[in-house]
């Protein structure tokens, strides 16, 4: 006759797998957020204020994207 001895309650690599989906997930959102809240911010500004360091409208997506995004 067989006997358990030990129970183990961990988590099953379906649960993992469904939290470094949702982690992933919510990490990508926050970046798209990022991203557009960047572009709405440095759309605000004038010619004159993007000039004074260096930008002008056409870089706006870019350098939203890079701020976004460059720590991948």
């Amino acid at each position: 006759m067989a006997m358990i001895t030990e129970t183990h309650a961990g988590v099953s690599s379906e649960q993992g797998l469904f939290a470094r989906l949702a982690e992933k997930f919510v990490a990508g959102y926050s970046r798209y957020a990022t991203y557009k809240r960047t572009v709405a911010e440095l759309s605000m500004l004038n010619d004159r204020e993007l000039r004074d360091f260096g930008a002008n409208r056409s870089m706006i997506r870019s350098m939203a994207y890079e701020q976004a995004y460059r720590s991948m």
